[in-house]
């Protein structure tokens, strides 16, 4: 299949870093994309049609493409059109068979190079289009993170962020235009920028932050519950790790979170890998807006709230959120018919998809004991108990039990079996 659209990466420095044969398709092509930057690195070009992105991007590419079908297009970007860029967006909409991409030397190498970090010793994190409380995912002591910067505010609004969070000896690289004769750099700790550094940043830029600060929190399951804001409605620490140990989060898959609280599962499974996605469902208004403050907090903002009754709430999702991985139940799983609308949500996302249900009242337990009973999977009863001070003393304190119920969709196996005559 011959590509409907070609993608050309081009760096900072302009065309000076294009290969001519490159160059030549451009200077070939009927139709050239791009931003008004790359647009304006074009020498005149009798007949060929130059048309900027269109806006929003994704929503107006379908017809754009569609307009220019069967001509000879080639899309300009900035440096790796597939590291958080059109390229990306371009494969998601057409398919990798349609698309042709040459990458330029990305942004990320380039700041590598500039403070030698090797590719392994830094996390990159995209904050073009996204919310800067992205890079707390990324919080720990040592931690090296290369960001994309959306514009010129995204530098201090990140320095901002990492001082309320306790990080404020970070030290933050701004380096400007890279690979361009305009090249900056620009080096503060989080705590001293100010607005004459804010000034001083241009558009381009791509910040690497060598993080310094406290340990906020595990890479693993079982976030101290103080890293929550909540009212009591909490899956405490404990619970919580047992939980997702049985949900076992994996790279791309989809929570339901139902009775979400403080919404501490759903942001763990987030935080388990950048591309986990999570639906928060929770009926309380006040605790919908805490998960949303929670989620922003711990670096997971892009989880998704919404406030209703569960079963309302998922029998509205779109498409692209109604078929999950995995559901936990934390509170409300006595509801009517709420577990079989789960466990059929699971079946037809398939084999392996999960289902945990937390319970705390006898009734749930019931229910839970009915669910074991009918359809399997583990049944589990856990209490915790902590140490507290009895007079000059020390003693257990015991909280609520919990019980809880896992379940997978199992695999469906088929055996066939064949005759064999037997010899003489």
């Amino acid at each position: 299949m011959r590509a409907r659209i070609t993608v050309v990466g081009i760096g900072a420095d302009g065309w000076p870093g294009v290969p001519a044969r490159l160059r030549s398709l451009v200077d070939d092509a009927e139709v050239v994309l791009g931003g008004a930057r790359h647009l304006a690195l074009l020498e005149p070009r009798p007949g060929q049609h130059r048309v900027p992105w269109p806006v929003p991007l994704r929503a107006g590419l379908p017809s754009l493409l569609a307009e220019h079908a069967g001509r000879r297009v080639v899309a300009l970007a900035t440096g790796d059109p597939l590291l958080s860029g059109v390229g990306t967006t371009l494969v998601d909409l057409l398919g990798a068979d349609a698309v042709e991409v040459h990458p330029g030397l990305s942004s990320v190498a380039l700041a590598r190079g500039r403070l030698g970090w090797s590719a392994e010793s830094a996390a990159v994190v995209s904050l073009v289009g996204r919310d800067p409380a992205l890079v707390l995912r990324e919080l720990a002591p040592g931690r090296r993170v290369v960001a994309l910067s959306s514009d010129a505010t995204t530098p201090g609004a990140l320095a901002r962020l990492l001082v309320r969070q306790g990080y404020g000896a970070s030290l933050l690289a701004v380096l400007g235009d890279l690979g361009a004769p305009t090249e900056s750099r620009l080096d503060a700790a989080a705590a001293a920028w100010d607005a004459a550094a804010d000034a001083r940043v241009p558009p381009l830029n791509v910040v690497a932050v060598d993080l310094r600060g406290p340990v906020v929190g595990s890479w693993t399951a079982g976030l101290p519950d103080e890293a929550y804001e909540h009212d009591g409605q909490l899956t405490k620490r404990d619970l919580r790790a047992s939980a997702l140990a049985r949900l076992a989060p994996q790279p791309g898959q989809l929570l339901w979170d139902l009775g979400a609280g403080a919404g501490s599962v759903g942001v763990e499974w987030m935080r388990a890998h950048p591309t986990c996605r999570a639906v928060a469902v929770e009926i309380d208004p006040a605790r919908a807006a805490r998960i949303a403050r929670n989620a922003a907090g711990l670096g997971v903002p892009a989880l998704d709230v919404r406030t209703g009754r569960a079963q309302e709430v998922v029998a509205t999702l779109p498409v692209a959120l109604a078929h999950p991985d995995a559901v936990f139940v934390g509170g409300g799983a006595t509801a009517p018919g709420l577990l079989d609308l789960c466990r059929q949500a699971l079946a037809d996302r398939g084999p392996g998809s999960r289902l945990v249900v937390h319970g705390v009242t006898l009734e749930t337990e019931s229910l839970l004991a009915r669910m074991h009973a009918d359809h399997g999977g583990e049944l589990t009863r856990t209490s915790v108990e902590h140490a507290a001070p009895i007079g000059s003393f020390r003693g257990w304190t015991p909280a609520r039990a919990v019980t809880q119920w896992s379940w997978t969709v199992p695999t469906t196996t088929s055996t066939s079996t064949s005759t064999v005559e037997e010899q003489p």
